[in-house]
């Protein structure tokens, strides 16, 4: 049985992580999703949003586990005996840090391996600090977004 984890913060999940992670689902025996509790970064949703947001969008799929963690990344890996780390690229500009990212955990772990799934083009476009500043000026984001973190955004927006 082979265990994938695709870490990020999904601040918020957007279509373009739900395409990955369905996309993995179908390669891998398990998929688990890791809402990072801490990432350097300013964020809109607590974990515990980030948390039930992405977990709604799965709760039917057996195969896929949604949990939190923190610390390193390879750690929490070897903890849950996740042989890989998924991550996704859009465009050009995120070879060059995916690619120091995955020498590191490497470094780090050589027994766990990085892979990268390539976006597909119609969320290349797509990344959380864009769909938080579209919708938070009151933007459609509704093609973007599952309907769940639609209504979460427009009650950020509200509040």
């Amino acid at each position: 049985m082979i265990k994938a984890l695709f870490p990020a913060s999904f601040d918020p999940i957007h279509n373009g992580h739900i395409d990955i992670i369905n996309r993995a689902a179908q390669i891998f025996d398990e998929v688990v999703v890791g809402v990072y509790d801490l990432p350097d970064k300013d964020l809109l949703f607590s974990l515990d949003e980030r948390f039930k947001l992405v977990q709604e969008c799965f709760n039917d799929r057996s195969m896929i586990t949604v949990v939190t963690y923190s610390g390193l990344t390879v750690d929490y890996c070897r903890e849950i005996n996740a042989k890989v780390i998924l991550r996704g690229l859009r465009v050009f500009s995120d070879f060059e840090y995916e690619f120091r990212l995955a020498l590191s955990n490497s470094e780090l772990a050589p027994d766990i391996e990085t892979l990268s799934f390539i976006t597909n083009k119609e969320h290349s476009f797509l990344s959380s600090s864009t769909v938080r500043e579209i919708a938070l000026l009151g933007g459609d984001v509704s093609g973007m977004v599952p309907d769940n973190v639609l209504k979460a955004l427009k009650d950020k927006r509200n509040s």
